[in-house]
C-alpha cells in the first residue's frame, strides 16, 4: 500500500514538474524565493497594527515567530527522521525531471519547510482576520498554495511532501491563532 502510494506520488511529480516551460520558470523561482514575500509580510503587519493596536501587534509578531520556528524545526525533524530522497536525488525519477534552480537543497525533503510556513502563516492570519479583512484569508490561501506548487514545479519536492506541510501548517496556524486569542483575552495584553 505504502509503495502504491509513493510510486503514484511520483508519477504525479513527474506529470506537474514536466508542464513547466523556461517561460514560466522565472514566475516560480521569484515566488518560491522567502524574500519575495516581504511586500506581503509588510501588508500583514499594517493590518493587524490597525486591527489589534501596537501592544497587541508586537505579541502577535512574537507569535508569527514561534509559529514559524515550530513549523520549520517540525519540518527538519521529519526530514531527518524519515529521510525521503529530494526529487533530484531519487534515482527513480532524477533524469525524467526538470530541476529548475542549480541547487536542489538537502539530501532529504519530508515534509516542505516552505508549504508548511507559507500554510501556518495563511491559516494564522485568516482566523485572526475572518470578520475584519475577509479577502485577506483567501488571497493569503491561495499565495500558500502557489508557493507550495512552486517546489514541485522547480523540482525540490514531490506532492505528498507538499500535501503533508500544508496540513501540518494549517493546523499549527489555527493552533497558534487560537492560542493567540486566548491569550490576549486572559492576559489582557
Amino acid at each position: 500500500m505504502l509503495e502504491e502510494l509513493v510510486h503514484l506520488d511520483k508519477e504525479v511529480f513527474l506529470f506537474l514538474n514536466n508542464l513547466g516551460t523556461s517561460e514560466w520558470d522565472g514566475f516560480w523561482m521569484f515566488l518560491t524565493n522567502k524574500w519575495s514575500a516581504i511586500p506581503l509580510y509588510f501588508l500583514l503587519l499594517v493590518l493587524s497594527f490597525k486591527q489589534y493596536g501596537a501592544k497587541k501587534m508586537i505579541f502577535l509578531v512574537i507569535s508569527v515567530v514561534l509559529l514559524i520556528t515550530a513549523t520549520d524545526q517540525l519540518s527538519n525533524f521529519f526530514k531527518y527522521g524519515v529521510q525521503r530522497l529530494r526529487p533530484c536525488y531519487d534515482p527513480d525519477v532524477n533524469q525524467l525531471m526538470r530541476l529548475v534552480k542549480d541547487y536542489c537543497g538537502g539530501k532529504f525533503g519530508y515534509f516542505s519547510a516552505h508549504a508548511a510556513n507559507t500554510s501556518a502563516l495563511a491559516l494564522f492570519f485568516t482566523f485572526l482576520f475572518n470578520t475584519t479583512y475577509k479577502y485577506v484569508g483567501v488571497f493569503l490561501i491561495v499565495w500558500a498554495a502557489f508557493v507550495s506548487y512552486s517546489r514541485i514545479y522547480i523540482g525540490v519536492h514531490f506532492p505528498l511532501d507538499i500535501i503533508t506541510g500544508m496540513a501540518v501548517g494549517a493546523l499549527f496556524g489555527w493552533l497558534f491563532a487560537k492560542l493567540y486569542i486566548f491569550a490576549i483575552h486572559k492576559y489582557r495584553i
